[in-house]
This record gives C-alpha cells, structure tokens and sequence, in this order.
C-alpha cells in the first residue's frame, strides 16, 4: 500500500508555462509520509510531476516508484494490490514484453502498452494509479471497482491539475485553500459523512470506484468502466451454495500473496470468522489474529465471540482494548487521519487497532463488504417491511414540531422509502438541518444518479446498488483506508473482489434476506467451519463500552467544544446548536448520534479549517 500524488498542466507546454518543480511534488508526497515509510520516489518532466510513497508489500527490493516502461514513455505511480498480476504477466511475455521486475507495478505499465486504458478491465485488485503518456501527452487516473483504494482530485485557478491518494497531499499546493463546501455539508448532517464525488473541501473531489479520468488537451474527462450487471437476472438457488464458496476462498488465495506477514482483524462476526476460516486452511502457520474492544461491562464486547473463533480455528490471538477516557483522546488523532468528518465511534478503535496491529504484521485481511452484497443489514429488512406505510411519512413535520428527533427521523425514511434511500445510516432530518443551516437542500442532489440506474432493479437491490456505490467508499472503504495506513498497515478485503461481487449481484434475495435474517447464503456456505453462536448471532453495531457513562461524556465534550469553546459558530446555527445540548445532557431525548456529528465536525474544522 502506498500514496501516490502528482500534477499536470492544463495549458499548452511553451516558454511561459509555470514551470513544475520537484520541490512542489516532494512537498504533496511527504505529507503522506505514513502511507509509505519504505521507500520514495520523484518523476518531473515537461508539464507533468509524479510522486510515490511506498509501503513495501511484494517485490521488496524491485518496486520502486513512480515507475516507467522500457524506453520511458510511460509512467505510474500507483497505489494497491493486483492480485492476478501474475497470470496478467504470463499474458504479456505470450505477446512478447519483457519484465525488469517482479512487481504487479510493472504488469500495469505494460499492460497499457499492450491494452491501452483497457488494461484496468482486467485488474482483480484494489487500486488507485496514474499513468503519464509522455507521446500522447495524456493523464490516466483510474480507481478500483468498489473504491477500496481512494484518489482525489482539484484543478487550480492557474491551470494545474492536481491528484493525491489524501487531501491533506492537494493542499500543499499553492493556491489550493482549505474551504467547506456547503452542499457537502449539508449532506454530512443527513448521513453522517460526505457521499462522493463531493468532499467536504471546496473544488476537491473524489474520483468515483469504477471509474477513469483523462486528462489531456486542457480538459478533464471522467468514464465508468465498471458496474455490478443491472439486468435484474439471477442464479437459481441450487447453484448458490458451492459455488459462492468457490470464489470467496478463490479470493481469500489471492489475497494471501506476500513478502510481509499478514493477519486478519477477527471481530468475532460471521465475515471476519469465514475468513479467517479460509485462511488457516490455507497456511501451514497459525494465523495471527486481532481484535478490539472498549472498556467497561456496558455496550457491545464482540471479544468473547473473537475468542470463541481463534480457539476453534487455533490461531495467534491479540487483542488490545480503549478505555473511555483514551477514546476522547483518540478522537482527534482519528479525525486528523480521516481528513473528512466521519462520525464513527469504531474510526477510534480502528485507529487503535491498526497501531497495535502493525507491530506484528504488515498486511491484514478483513470482513468488510459482505453486509453490502448479501443483505447483512437490518435496515434493508425493516424498508422493505415498512412500504406500506408510506403515508405515515407525511406526519413528519408533526413530529419536527413536537421536538421528537427519533420519530421525525424514522418518518422521514418511512417517507423516502424505497425509491429516495440514503443509506443505513441517517442523522439529522431535512427540517433539522434547514434549522442548523438556515438554508434548503442543495439544487444538485448527490444520489439522483444512483437511485435512477437502479430505478428497474427490485426493491433490495435498489437499496443494495446504494450502499455499495455510497455507503462503502464513502464511509466503510475510507475510513479502513485511512486508520490502517495511518499506522502503515494495508488492508485486504476478499468480499469485494469485483468478480466476487458480480457473481453476488445476481444471488436471489431469498439467499440475501429470509424469515428475518440477512446474509442467508454467506450463513449456509460457512456452516461447517464457522462456530454455532457466531453463525447464529444477529448482526449487531459496534458501540462504546460505557453505555450510559458514554452518553453522559458526549454531552460533557458538546458542552465544551460546542457551547463554551463555540467550535461551530458561524457554520451552524449556535441557538440550535444549544438546544440540542440542552436536550441531550437535561435527559429530554438520547441525541448522542446526533451530538458525535457535531463534535466530530467541530474537530475537523478546528484541524483543518483554523
């Protein structure tokens, strides 16, 4: 895992072009130091800088970057993992192309020699790269399918085009300002982070998963070249089984390549447990697995169920804890490594972990993803019972009025339904926010492109196209993204291998979602090797531990941050600010999500805005 950076001119190469320099692109490339501690590498040239970062993964002694093909014409600077660059490779020598090394790196470069920017169509992997075209003087960005890898990008007032796996990278340059974006955060307030292409800093932006951009001729093209197959066709359920099983340990293989050591993140959930599963049958070795956990008997303690897990897999286990107190200092660190507001308690603890994690390997593999594609969340079951009720949604403002945050929320989803979803996570509703912003829902909604190429999909779909496209870059991918590689510590996700995923895509939903319970398929494939309480557990959240103490902490830090040190003032309403404190801490109505999205939003403006 790396970070990548680099710019290139808009304007036409000459005598009176603003010369790039060397010393502007180490400058974006080492403020992602922790994304590569291993190596590091600088390419400029007329018009165009590259810069690299590297966490060293495969190939330890021959993967520097950026990176170019024999006679130098073609550069890259990428970030991630191929995982079927070995196959791709014995593919391109069949056609005659040499190697110097044995990175996946390099399969790329020659790659787009032999298949020009098809050569993205044929990576199984996670990844975020540039290729710079010296004869056709042509940018290509390109990101992963799913977004497991992330990649920004901004265009400055004096013609310059700007990339970087994190902003903190962008906003080294001169000219580019830390400033918010008010459609952003209006949507931030809805859902709790900020759904792509937009970030919360204005003129940057996220380049979407599955998707291309080119830059060349002054202009800035984007392309999707990917997408789950929208036909609405499925298997039949007899064929499901064995062969989803099939290509999850097919991704599991794939994703065990390595020079480093691995382990695996073992919650004590069914994913991580399936996983970790496949994994020791597959290494000679006793896995290394770690997990997480808060203090205090109050809140969800997953570590018996992880426990459970690594004695009957016979695995290394390790875990380490956060203490109430430790998370408030935590808190910042996490938000600064985050660069956008998440509000996420488990970014905490992810952080945490990852640390704790990278002192005894360098590479892990998760369970994110399964929720995603198989129906793992309780919110698709409680929708899709609930659109009969669609009416109810027009007492929505009744319940604004009344001053019951809870039941406007719920009505609100009941009202959106199906056709308007917004995710599993929901905060503030559209009244709540107009009172904090004192302003209306921007006129460029975020999710109208989604929610129309799902218009003919079934209902679960619709909402599974959704997350998978929203939920999971901009929320679940980007925040593993930025705590493991804030500790230097790459994350693997075999759920989301895209073939893995297109193959999921078509499962009939009675394997998603069945008598009240999600993940059918992924409950039957696994049976024989997850142990009985962890197949038969419903889904729960990651909480703090603490339970009330926790809730009572939130309303001391928003009292502090939010009304005595008035971190938000000027970006929100303070009067409503106030009364929401007032609620919460006065014991009137529990506001501690609503509370965490404001004083993580108070953080990161402080961090990043001061």
């Amino acid at each position: 895992m790396c970070g990548i950076c680099g710019v290139m001119s808009l304007r036409p190469p000459g005598p009176d072009a603003t010369p790039i320099t060397e010393t502007a692109v180490i400058r974006m490339r080492d403020a992602m130091r922790h994304r590569g501690p291993d190596d590091e590498g600088v390419f400029v040239a007329d018009g165009v800088g590259l810069g690299h970062r590297r966490l060293s993964i495969i190939d330890l002694s021959g993967g520097h970057q950026p990176m170019a093909n024999p006679d130098e014409t073609v550069w890259i600077t990428y970030n991630g993992e191929v995982y079927n660059f070995q196959e791709l490779r014995e593919e391109l020598e069949a056609r005659g192309l040499g190697f110097r090394t044995k990175s996946d790196t390099e399969v790329i470069v020659r790659g787009y020699e032999a298949y020009g920017d098809a050569v993205v169509e044929r990576l199984r992997g996670m990844f975020a790269f540039a290729m710079w075209d010296a004869r056709r003087r042509r940018l290509l960005l390109a990101r992963d399918p799913l977004g497991i890898k992330p990649l920004y990008y901004t265009q400055t007032a004096d013609g310059f085009f700007l990339f970087a796996s994190e902003i903190r990278a962008l906003l080294t340059w001169p000219g580019v300002r830390a400033e918010v974006d008010l459609d952003a955060l209006w949507d931030y307030l809805g859902q709790r982070y900020v759904p792509g292409p937009r970030t919360i800093f204005k003129g940057i932006a996220k380049l979407p998963a599955g998707h291309v951009a080119v830059v060349s001729g002054g202009e800035v093209t984007l392309r999707r070249y990917w997408d789950v197959p929208l036909d609405g066709e499925t298997w039949s359920e007899a064929e499901c089984v064995g062969a989803f099983r099939d290509l999850v340990t097919d991704s599991v293989r794939r994703e065990l390549v390595s020079d480093v050591p691995l382990g695996v993140f073992l919650s004590g959930g069914l994913d991580s447990t399936a996983v970790t599963a496949l994994m020791a049958s597959m290494v000679s070795d006793p896995v290394r697995t770690f997990c997480v956990g808060y203090g205090g008997e109050q809140g969800v303690n997953e570590r018996p169920y992880a426990r459970l897990a690594a004695e009957r897999l016979g695995t290394v286990h390790r875990e380490v804890e956060v203490g109430l107190e430790e998370f408030w200092q935590l808190l910042p660190q996490a938000v600064a490594a985050m660069e956008e507001p998440v509000a996420e308690a488990p970014s905490v603890s992810l952080l945490q972990l990852s640390r704790f994690t990278r002192e005894h390997v360098t590479v892990v593999l998760s369970g994110e993803g399964a929720d995603e594609n198989l129906g793992g969340y309780g919110i698709y079951r409680h929708l899709l019972r609930a659109r009969p009720l669609r009416w109810l949604g027009t007492a929505g403002p009744l319940a604004d009025l009344y001053g019951s945050h809870r039941a406007a929320r719920a009505l609100e989803r009941i009202r959106q339904g199906i056709a308007e979803y917004r995710g599993v996570s929901a905060i503030f509703t559209r009244h709540e926010r107009e009172r904090l912003l004192g302003r209306r829902e921007p006129a460029v909604d975020s999710a109208a492109v989604h929610h129309e190429r799902s218009r003919r999909l079934s209902p679960l779909q619709r909402m599974l196209y959704y997350d998978q496209k929203v939920w999971l870059p901009d929320d679940l991918l980007v925040k593993a993204d930025k705590m493991t590689m804030a500790a230097s510590l790459e994350l693997r996700v075999p759920f989301l291998d895209h073939r893995v995923v297109e193959w999921a895509w078509r499962v009939p939903s009675s394997l998603k979602i069945r008598g009240g319970v999600g993940k059918v398929l992924l409950r039957q494939a696994f049976a024989d090797v997850v142990p009985a309480p962890i197949l038969e557990r419903a889904k729960v959240g990651f909480t703090v531990g603490g339970g009330g103490r926790f809730a009572d902490n939130v309303g001391r830090e928003a009292r502090r941050l939010l009304l005595d040190e008035q971190a938000l003032d000027g970006l929100v309403d303070s009067r409503e600010v106030a009364r929401l404190v007032r609620r919460h801490t006065e014991g009137v109505e529990n506001l501690l999500e609503q509370l965490m999205v404001l004083i993580v939003l108070a953080w990161w403006r402080r961090l990043f805005l001061s």
